[in-house]
């Protein structure tokens, strides 16, 4: 997966290192973290209508809850993020894209679910881009 390729040969010390001084929790294990929470909240909570509480990683009390994740390994969190990258894609394969959300506040349909999810992940690679390049001067060209 892209995300995994922007960070690898990233220093252990770079993982939790902020780049951008407006934005202290935006590290790259933070924005790993981020988008593990995106697919799940995209396709499991807004799709499938699972509770959010189901997933206690996610708390709804702590702003930015999961862009918090000082201390845990990237190697985790990028494990983690790959295991719900693959559960997004059997949601995705189980189900037309037609088909619409079952959050009652807020239903649309699995298309433009994969389409955002999509924006998001490619904004953020961008982000990941710029931190490896400020970080320790990698250009990403893959």
């Amino acid at each position: 997966m892209l995300v995994r390729r922007k960070l690898e040969g990233l220093r252990v010390e770079d993982e939790h290192r902020v780049v951008f001084p407006d934005s202290p929790l935006m590290t790259p294990a933070g924005l790993v973290s981020h988008l593990r929470w995106d697919e799940h909240l995209w396709f499991e909570v807004v799709y499938l209508n699972v509770p959010r509480d189901e997933n206690p990683t996610f708390r709804k009390d702590v702003e930015n809850a999961d862009m918090r994740v000082e201390g845990v390994p990237l190697a985790q969190l990028l494990d983690e993020f790959d295991a719900q990258w693959a559960r997004s894609n059997e949601i995705i394969a189980a189900h037309s894209l037609d088909d619409v959300g079952r959050d009652p506040e807020f239903a649309p349909s699995l298309r433009w679910i994969v389409i955002h999810v999509v924006e998001e992940t490619a904004r953020h690679v961008g982000h990941l881009d710029t931190m490896r390049e400020l970080l320790d001067g990698q250009k990403g060209y893959y």
